[in-house]
């Protein structure tokens, strides 16, 4: 901590909370096609069918979430959510362990989990933007991006070996148990939190359930940024699963090679969120998410290059590695974007709203890559996935649009 700027000790709760689960996730990278694969002895379709199902249903059940959230005091749905996620995932290792673990239940703990992380994420932006001053969020944004990618560097190795130590659900255990520590992480943050009064109607209505997606589509900074990151996303994503089918099963990777050459390259999205605050500083934050938008399209298509043994590897580092360095500065800039754009009344749909359409988006193209692959073969459809990522800094904006001064408005909530 130090010679870093100062956010508060309630911040410091946040961020260790966030940090613990983050590296729960970690940790359980990969963990619930792994347990497709080598325990339920899944194709690639089924894997892919996992990963799209769970992501839709998560998204469709979380539609209503935003308005939700937004007239609710956001810390204890936080704590709400991590709760639910930890049961959800601990139900996995109960029935593995009993006999009966199957693949409708994963699908449906993929369900439960999807839709408890839009609302968690909504909460959260929601109650950063009322936490730490507008000059302040790049800091604060960035300090979750490193240690996201921190995360993903140390945990898919330790998840990968205590897989081959202990089991494949111990990293489920494990990543349940890291939302169990985050709700009480939450909890200790302490502090009054007024909760935020409904202007108008006193009931949800229908046009509350469409607020964040008007506002996000009449917005010409933040409606660009939105179709490329759903459709970046959701091609980069589309991937995974069949990079898990390509690595495990034809090209024989063992399952900690398989954490191994996506963990390594996270210490490149470690650098890039470092940089983010600076070299906006230095350059304007629009020219910066503008350059690191169009770099980090140009590094999937490499990936249906990959062979067996230390080549293979070689080659997913190499492209891992340049990929997660621009997402890593990428990913800070278009969060902290997307609240110095969002008035406080309306940021936990709004960000509700995006994260539905994402992870929509990435169920939609999952799917379709499970097919595309069926028919043709995995690589191809890697591949496919790369050629078309090439063609997304067109959807960039190509010109910086005036926000709204929000530092009088954060200073209403104080």
């Amino acid at each position: 901590m130090a010679g870093r700027r100062g956010l508060g000790r309630r911040f410091g709760w946040l961020w260790a909370s966030y940090a613990v689960s983050a590296y729960g996730t970690g940790f359980g990278f990969g963990a619930f096609p792994l347990i497709a694969v080598l325990v339920l002895h899944s194709g690639p379709t089924q894997v892919a069918a996992l990963a799209a199902a769970g992501r839709a249903v998560g998204a469709v059940v979380a539609v209503p979430l935003g308005p939700w959230v937004e007239f609710r005091r956001k810390r204890p749905v936080m704590v709400a959510m991590d709760l639910t996620r930890f049961a959800a995932l601990m139900s996995v290792p109960v029935a593995f362990a009993l006999g009966g673990l199957s693949f409708a239940q994963l699908l449906v703990v993929s369900v439960v989990v999807a839709a408890a992380n839009i609302a968690f994420n909504a909460a959260g932006g929601a109650y950063l933007k009322a936490l730490v001053p507008p000059e302040d969020l790049l800091v604060a944004n960035s300090r979750f991006e490193s240690t996201t990618w921190t995360a993903t560097t140390v945990g898919p190795p330790l998840g990968g070996a205590a897989i081959g130590l202990f089991g494949p659900v111990t990293t489920v255990v494990a990543d349940a148990v890291s939302y169990l520590l985050s709700a009480l992480g939450i909890r200790a943050i302490g502090g009054t939190e007024p909760r935020a009064e409904r202007v108008g109607a006193p009931r949800m209505r229908a046009g509350d359930l469409l607020e964040g997606w008007r506002h996000i589509l009449t917005h010409p900074g933040l409606r660009p940024l939105f179709f490329n990151s759903i459709v970046v996303n959701g091609l980069i994503m589309a991937s995974e699963p069949l990079l898990a089918v390509l690595l495990l099963g034809r090209l024989g990777f063992a399952p900690w090679q398989y954490g191994l050459v996506f963990a390594a390259p996270c210490v490149g999205g470690l650098v890039g969120s470092r940089l983010a605050r600076p070299l906006a500083a230095r350059y304007g934050q629009h020219k910066v998410l503008l350059t690191a938008g169009v770099l980090r399209a140009c590094w999937p298509v490499g990936l249906a290059f990959v062979r067996p043994g230390v080549p293979g590897i070689v080659l997913i580092i190499t492209v891992q590695l340049g990929l997660v360095t621009c997402c890593g500065l990428f990913n800070p800039l278009l969060a902290t974007c997307r609240l110095d754009h969002t008035d406080p009344d309306r940021v936990a749909r709004t960000l509700a709203a995006w994260s539905v359409s994402s992870s929509a988006a990435i169920a939609a193209l999952t799917a379709l890559w499970g097919v595309l692959a069926a028919i043709t073969s995995p690589r191809t459809a890697i591949a496919a996935a790369g050629v078309l990522l090439l063609a997304t800094p067109l959807l960039l904006p190509r010109r910086e649009h005036a926000t709204q001064n929000t530092k009088n408005q954060a200073a209403s909530l104080t």
